[in-house]
């Protein structure tokens, strides 16, 4: 079972656009879809799509707009009442693929709610073989609340803990890094903010360059770093070696939750006891798949084609 934390949870509205964004103009969209949204949701919504045992815990009350959309695609949730609609999210995609975001705050969780929240997330990940922190944190969270998750989970289940996987950005990444998470997930940007080697577009492009930067995080105690890199695909980076995978060209439809789904493909090869290359294989043919679905649609095992994916060792952890 994967369990997933998503302590800011969303309604997503994507819209897509038959011609490049114009800013200050009027334009039609040629299609629209709702999708329940949020890091987390996103990988269970993936692993449901193929079959693989998957909660999503988060915030939300009976009746809300985003509860509501996981219980008609029948996603497998535990939510936590707070008195307060969820946020929505709107992203516009264009014909070549670029998505333009705008992600509301989302409600402010007080003390007790937060507290609830962490209490929910070590007594449901009890047993559990990954525990998902994913997403940005809501207003009232404070910037450790992950780091706080990680050391509550592991004093609570001692050796029956699951490994533990961490995508998100800003303060709460950077705390939860010194708290040895099982796995981290940054994109080129949020690799360029935790290690200060490069800038994010240029990690995305090199990915030796990407590899030598999440080495610096496993030295410092990360079990393992599945970064992903766009279009190059995406590096892995643990103490047993370092690999790019890099997959066939796609026609990119839509961005929103490629890096999500990749997370989920990684997650599902270590399900199957896969080596290191082969989970790296699965992530970036699930991210690709993602990338060529239009909205917030998520692929399922049958859609992927990790035998085009191209795995190459790089590095050593003691070279980098």
């Amino acid at each position: 079972m994967i369990i997933t934390l998503t302590p800011n949870p969303s309604l997503d509205h994507t819209i897509e656009l038959s011609a490049p964004l114009e800013r200050g103009e009027v334009q039609r969209a040629t299609a629209a879809s709702l999708h329940p949204g949020g890091k987390g949701v996103n990988i269970v919504r993936a692993l449901s799509a193929s079959q693989a045992p998957a909660l999503a815990l988060l915030p939300g009350d009976p009746g809300d707009a985003v509860v509501r959309a996981l219980e008609l695609e029948g996603i497998p949730h535990t939510a936590l009442a707070i008195g307060a609609p969820l946020r929505s999210n709107v992203a516009i995609t264009e014909p070549d693929g670029t998505t333009t975001k705008v992600n509301e705050p989302g409600p402010a969780l007080s003390t007790a709610q937060v507290a609830a929240l962490l209490k929910m997330t070590v007594d449901q990940s009890d047993g559990a073989s990954w525990l998902v922190l994913a997403g940005s944190l809501p207003p009232g969270a404070p910037n450790d609340f992950y780091a706080r998750v990680i050391d509550a989970v592991r004093a609570a289940h001692g050796k029956r803990a699951p490994r533990i996987a961490v995508d998100s950005s800003g303060a709460p990444l950077r705390e939860s890094l010194r708290h040895a998470p099982d796995l981290l997930k940054p994109n080129g940007e949020e690799l360029a903010e935790l290690t200060g080697c490069a800038d994010g577009p240029a990690l995305e492009a090199d990915p030796t360059l990407a590899a030598s930067a999440a080495g610096l995080l496993v030295h410092q105690g990360v079990g393992a770093v599945l970064a992903t890199l766009g279009s190059k695909g995406a590096v892995l980076v643990s103490q047993h070696g370092s690999w790019h995978g890099s997959g066939p060209a796609i026609e990119a439809k839509s961005t929103v939750g490629a890096g999500d789904s990749a997370l989920s493909g990684y997650l599902l090869g270590t399900l199957r006891g896969d080596s290191p290359e082969a989970c790296l294989q699965q992530a970036v043919a699930h991210g690709a798949a993602a990338a060529s679905l239009p909205g917030t649609l998520v692929p399922s095992l049958a859609q992927t084609n990790p035998a085009a994916v191209v795995v190459t060792a790089l590095a050593s952890i003691e070279e980098i």
